[in-house]
């Protein structure tokens, strides 16, 4: 997002300053919001135009503080040459190193080259600056078949899901070899780094399927407030954070496998539609039953504050529990899951109408889990066999993937399993 000689625009240079006071002033006021709403949320002045490192131990864009869009793709691999899928990979590593800087995904790529060619980049984020963009890379279960000798490289834990009760999923928004997920504080920001991957791909992967997010539904980070989803609850309460290594450690990072997958995570994706329509029907004291927590303060019932400890055990007026049975809060603790947790980083989306009269809308849920098969597939077996929520909702999208861990300088995106 540099001009063609490699400095930065005039244009960029007064957009910026402006974007920079501008952020500044809004997030040290929602910092000090947020506190006043929740005192274990520090007041922080972030500046959400800044980029986030592309290297690390860790990939980024599974604890970074979540930003507030999603662009998520699966991809096809449709080259059966493993050199051109590696070449592919590397292509891609420095085309997402310069888009998290907030640089083309080429130098001078959208106007730089010559004039009877198509340009290198797509050039829609030109003078936008880096709005923190991660692009996070992981491989699917189908990835690991008889075309690029990769089947005793898959980990056990990279399994098919089970389906679950009640899905009804949509083979056009289901698997997939590859995805990438781009989070970014700007949308077009996002959009255009799925777009230029796309695009540098084209003739070796094919998109399956994508998604588009908006308003985060999880907070990864103790600077930030806990968002609501479309039922207009607060969205994860619980959720792991940046601050709690110890816990990362023990849910989130793998430790086992081959070496290529130690230190990376494994990401589920569902798309789940929310029937908002009947549940806008629904009454408030329902609605609460249903999640566990009031939907004002987001404090579980029988507390006061949302995060007061959640009591599974309190009881109201006739011995009942004040958490039913069947609340989401109680089948989805760790508490009821022999300590299972998952770090959750998911996104609304409304996608138009379903030609009957009701919107497309619903949560894009994504987590990362050290181990899927104890973590997050029993998780969802109890939700969907048990939870009330399930009448509101339909899971049509499903996706898991084996997100490698970080790179070092020089590496490349599968440089551990496919090098």
């Amino acid at each position: 997002m540099s001009d063609r000689n490699g400095g930065v625009s005039r244009r960029r240079l007064f957009g910026l300053a402006g974007a920079g006071a501008a952020v500044a002033g809004l997030g040290a006021t929602a910092g000090v919001l947020a506190t006043a709403r929740d005192p274990q949320v520090r007041a922080t002045a972030v500046d959400t135009s800044a980029p986030v490192p592309f290297r690390g131990p860790h990939q980024a864009g599974i604890v970074t503080p979540a930003q507030d869009r999603m662009h998520f793709v699966a991809f096809d691999v449709t080259t059966r040459k493993r050199e051109e899928l590696v070449a592919l990979l590397k292509d891609w590593t420095l085309a997402a190193e310069r888009m998290t800087a907030g640089e083309e995904a080429t130098q001078g790529g959208a106007v730089g080259g010559a004039p009877q060619a198509p340009p290198a980049d797509t050039g829609e984020a030109l003078d936008l600056p880096a709005s923190a963009l991660t692009l996070t890379i992981g491989f699917g279960p189908s990835l690991f078949d008889d075309r690029f000798g990769l089947a005793d490289k898959r980990p056990e834990a990279l399994v098919e899901l089970p389906r679950f009760r009640g899905d009804d999923l949509d083979a056009r928004r289901t698997g997939g070899d590859i995805c990438v997920q781009a989070c970014a504080n700007d949308p077009q920001v996002a959009v255009h780094a799925i777009r230029n991957l796309a695009r540098i791909g084209f003739g070796k992967v094919a998109v399956r399927w994508s998604q588009l997010g908006f308003g985060r539904t999880s907070s990864t980070s103790t600077t930030q407030a806990t968002p609501r989803n479309l039922f207009g609850f607060k969205d994860g309460t619980n959720n792991l954070k940046a601050e709690d290594p110890t816990a990362l450690a023990e849910h989130v990072w793998v430790t086992e496998g081959p070496q290529w997958i130690v230190g990376g995570s494994y990401l589920v994706a569902r798309r789940i539609r929310m029937h908002i329509e009947i549940w806008d029907r629904t009454s408030l004291t329902e609605q609460e039953a249903i999640v566990g927590r009031a939907k004002g303060t987001g404090a579980p019932l029988g507390q006061t504050a949302e995060f007061d400890q959640v009591d599974l055990h309190v009881r109201g007026p006739g011995g009942v529990p004040r958490i039913a049975e069947d609340a989401h809060i109680r089948l989805a603790s760790a508490e009821s899951l022999k300590g299972a947790r998952i770090l959750r980083r998911g996104y609304n989306f409304t996608d138009g109408s379903d030609g009957f009269g009701h919107l497309d809308a619903g949560l894009f849920f994504i987590c990362f889990n050290r181990d899927t098969r104890t973590q997050f597939v029993p998780m969802q077996q109890a939700l969907s066999a048990n939870d009330k929520m399930m009448e509101y909702l339909e899971h049509n999208g499903s996706g898991h993937f084996a997100c490698p861990p970080g790179l070092s300088q020089g590496g490349y995106w599968g440089e551990g399993l496919l090098g």
